[in-house]
């Protein structure tokens, strides 16, 4: 199982950004999906995730309202659009992945079974 995170650059603070995730090998329709970062020295925090078919999403409140998750089954691809970025938001980010039946998607990193390399995300001020 490979994920690979893409779409990370450096954006003025106010911008946005789309980073894809992508899989090869299976099908991501059928696996829940949940994004996380780690800034340089900090812990690594969950951003959001989506459930299978997309019909629950879950948002930490530090980007609540600014960050959303969609899911293209036909391009195998999940997105994670930010919008109204913060410097604060200046992390590696990388999607996860786990195989699930139902509508849960987990909002903690041992909730999940595949990851991927991340993509840089830099914000300036």
């Amino acid at each position: 199982v490979q994920l690979q995170a893409s779409g990370g650059g450096l954006v003025q603070a106010g911008g946005s950004l789309r980073l894809s995730c992508a899989a090869s090998e299976f099908t991501l329709a059928y696996y829940a999906i949940g994004w996380f970062r780690q800034a340089p020295g900090k812990e690594r925090e969950g951003v959001g995730c989506i459930s299978v078919e997309g019909s629950s999403t879950y948002f930490a409140d530090s980007v609540k309202g600014r960050f959303t998750i969609s899911r293209d089954n036909a391009k195998n691809t999940v997105y994670l659009q930010m919008n109204r970025l913060k410097p604060e938001d200046t992390a590696v980010y990388s999607c996860t992945a786990v195989p699930r039946e139902d509508y849960y998607c987990g909002r903690y990193y041992h909730e999940y079974d595949y990851w991927g390399e991340g993509t840089l995300v830099t914000v300036s001020s």
